[in-house]
């Protein structure tokens, strides 16, 4: 009888937040997940960034400062933020055609908080230990209707990217979301959240959080590598959460204990399917395929449902995890032409096992590097 209660309300939890997939049209072509429908700032004006200064005419900052934007970089480089930044509502910030090696906004942290209709793609966003203490590389508290494509989300010193209070209808997607640092060194705390997309992402040297799992999220091809606590975590709250995983790997880099996921209560309602794990730190990969009982036992178990919890995968690409290991180690990231901090984070998965490193700071890890500044030519 509770097994047919369960499934029962799988199905119409899935029928209840399955997103509209009328005529609407997509943020781009390729745009997945529950946030695939933003807008952003189609119709809006279009802002150049001209400069890698930190304020003033021409620089990122002032071109998010009002909505209805669709902001391009017509310069390359390191923008080396002296206070956080805040994106308004109905934003592009398309660093796709940024020259050189693209932008890196590094120093402190960028915040879409109570903001919506945003897109955001190609962007590295690096907090660094200059940072402020509490805050992430990207902060998005009750905001909604937001894709995030080929971003490298890092270094943040709380989680790299922190997903609380009431965010809903979001997708992060081929993004790296990696090597937080000092104090907690943490992944993604994904809390109080509804309808959030994550597919094919790489999380890689976070100490835990990858993510804590703490609302309605599709966690589908994603790659988890040298978590250290622990890899994907649970709410393990009084209130009820919903995750369905599909099609991940996670694979033990050289700080990683035997707990690819875990810290779950019975509130945690989880479905899961087609995920493997290789933790022998062999350099080979040759993961097994995740069964039940590696979600914890007694009191630590999620209840295990039978069909999916959040919403049908008709909005989201599924491979087999061994291909989505591959198209995330090709593709993941700001990847167009990736910098030397990106592929030495791929260089890692790559060793399945026997490279990465969980940092207290960046410059353990080389630091931000030379990124020359570079600008496209002017138009004729």
């Amino acid at each position: 009888m509770k097994t047919r209660i369960l499934i029962a309300a799988a199905f119409l939890s899935a029928a209840q937040f399955a997103p509209a997939l009328t005529n609407q049209v997509l943020a781009f072509p390729g745009a997945e997940g529950f946030g695939q429908f933003a807008s952003g700032g189609a119709g809006g004006e279009t802002v150049h960034v001209t400069t890698l200064d930190d304020s003033g005419p021409g620089s990122l900052r002032d071109a998010v400062s009002k909505p209805s934007r669709v902001v391009v970089f017509d310069v390359g480089g390191v923008i080396r933020l002296q206070s956080n930044v805040t994106v308004s509502s109905d934003i592009t910030l398309d660093g796709q055609n940024a020259p050189g090696e693209g932008v890196t906004l590094y120093g402190r942290s960028v915040s879409f908080s109570g903001e919506n209709n945003v897109i955001v793609r190609y962007m590295h966003f690096r907090e660094g230990i200059s940072g402020d203490k509490g805050k992430c590389s990207v902060n998005l508290s009750d905001g909604g209707d937001m894709i995030f494509d080929h971003c490298s989300i890092e270094w943040g010193r709380w989680d790299c990217l922190g997903l609380t209070k009431g965010s809903h209808d979001i997708t992060f997607q081929n993004c790296i979301i990696g090597e937080g640092v000092d104090p907690q060194r943490f992944g993604s705390l994904s809390d109080t959240i509804t309808n959030i997309t994550y597919s094919h992402n790489l999380w890689i040297n976070n100490q835990s959080r990858n993510p804590k799992a703490k609302g309605r999220i599709q966690y589908i091809n994603n790659v988890v590598y040298n978590w250290g606590v622990c890899g994907l975590v649970g709410g393990h709250s009084e209130a009820d959460h919903f995750l369905d995983a599909v099609g991940n790997y996670f694979i033990a880099g050289p700080n990683s204990s035997g707990h690819f996921t875990g810290e779950y209560k019975a509130t945690d309602h989880v479905f899961q399917k087609d995920n493997f794990a290789d933790t022998d730190k062999n350099g080979k990969l040759n993961g097994r395929l995740v069964v039940a009982a590696d979600f914890g036992s007694g009191d630590e178990a999620p209840t295990l449902m039978t069909n999916l919890t959040v919403a049908p995968l008709t909005n989201v690409t599924v491979e087999p995890a061994q291909t989505a290991l591959f198209n995330v180690l090709a593709h993941a990231g700001c990847s167009l032409h990736r910098d030397a901090v990106d592929a030495r984070l791929i260089d890692a998965v790559q060793s399945f096992g026997t490279r990465g490193k969980i940092i207290h700071d960046e410059a353990e890890a080389g630091g931000i590097g030379e990124l020359p500044e570079a600008h496209n030519p002017p138009v004729k």
